[in-house]
C-alpha cells in the first residue's frame, strides 16, 4: 500500500500560473512508495484561478479544493490546507513556480528515511539554478532567519523559504495562528520548540519581481519580527489542551507542593 503526501498549494490571483503549477505536480516524481492527493486552497481569487483550479479538478480525482470566501493571506490558506490534508507527509507547493515541483522528492526524502520531521529547501544552500533579484530583500530574509535562530536555537540557513516538508500528524498538533507570511516564523519556533527533528537541503529558485506577481513586501517583514518575539517568548505549541496544560506545567520551576514536574510526564 502506497503512502500518501499531502501537496499544499496556496493560490491567490495565480490565474496564469497554476494550472501548469498544478500539471506539473502531477508529473512530477516522487519518492518510491509515495502517492500524491493536491490540496488547493483559493484565498479570495478575484481573477481566473478558480476557474482554473475547477476545470483541472474534474479531470484529476486527486485535486481537492477548498475556496475561501475572501482573501485572508497565505498563512491562512496553509492553515486551511493542513486541516484538509489526509497524507502522512505533508509538502507545501506555492502555485507561482518560484519553487520547482521536481524538487518534492529531495524534501520528502528525509522524512521517508525516517530522519526528519520537517525539511526545508534552502535558496541560499543552493547548488543549483538561483535567479538574481533582490538585494534588500534576500538581507531581510538572512536578517529574519538570523533572529529567529537565535530564538528558537537552531541554524538554518532559509527559515523564510516557502519550500517546507512535514509529518502531517505533528504539523496538525501544533495551534498555527499568523494569517500572512508570519507562518513561516511562527511554524519554525513551534516546531523547534517541540524539538522537532529539521533538515535542511539546497533547492533551485526562481523568484518573480514584483512586476511579475511577488507578494511580499516591507511590511511582511517587520511584521515576521514581531511574530518571531511574540513565539519566541511563549509555548503556544500543542493544539490539545490537555498537552498543552501539562507542557505549561513541565516548564513551572516547581509546584505549589515544592516538587518539580517533570517534562517525562508529556
Amino acid at each position: 500500500m502506497q503512502t500518501v503526501v499531502s501537496v499544499l498549494m496556496p493560490v491567490y490571483n495565480e490565474e496564469e500560473y497554476v494550472s501548469i503549477s498544478i500539471r506539473r505536480v502531477l508529473e512530477s516524481p516522487l519518492v518510491d512508495g509515495l502517492t500524491a492527493e493536491i490540496v488547493v486552497v483559493d484565498d479570495g481569487s478575484t481573477d481566473g484561478s478558480i476557474e482554473a483550479v475547477e476545470n483541472l479538478a474534474t479531470q484529476h480525482p486527486q485535486i481537492r479544493f477548498v475556496k475561501h470566501s475572501a482573501n485572508r493571506g497565505k498563512g491562512a490558506a496553509i492553515r486551511t490546507a493542513i486541516q484538509h490534508a489526509r497524507g502522512e507527509f505533508a509538502i507545501i507547493q506555492d502555485a507561482d513556480l518560484e519553487y520547482d515541483p521536481k524538487e518534492m522528492a529531495k524534501l520528502l526524502q528525509p522524512l521517508v528515511e525516517g530522519k526528519a520531521d520537517a525539511v526545508y529547501g534552502s535558496r541560499f544552500q543552493t547548488s543549483g539554478e538561483r535567479r538574481v533579484l533582490y538585494f534588500w530583500h534576500a538581507f531581510a530574509n538572512r536578517l529574519l532567519t538570523t533572529f529567529c535562530n537565535m530564538v528558537s536555537d537552531l541554524n538554518l540557513t532559509d527559515m523564510e523559504t516557502g519550500y517546507k516538508a512535514f509529518r502531517t500528524a505533528l504539523v496538525k498538533s501544533i495551534p498555527l495562528r499568523s494569517d500572512r507570511f508570519g507562518i513561516e516564523p511562527e511554524i519554525t519556533i513551534k516546531l523547534a520548540q517541540r524539538q522537532a527533528r529539521i533538515y535542511e537541503v539546497p533547492i533551485t529558485y526562481h523568484g518573480r519581481t514584483y512586476e511579475e506577481g511577488k507578494k511580499i513586501g516591507f511590511r511582511d517583514a517587520v511584521k515576521a519580527f514581531l511574530v518571531i518575539l511574540r513565539y519566541g517568548l511563549t509555548r503556544d505549541i500543542y493544539a490539545d489542551s490537555g498537552a498543552q496544560i501539562l507542557d505549561t506545567l513541565s516548564h513551572t520551576p516547581a509546584s505549589t507542593s515544592g516538587w518539580p514536574i517533570h517534562s517525562s510526564l508529556l
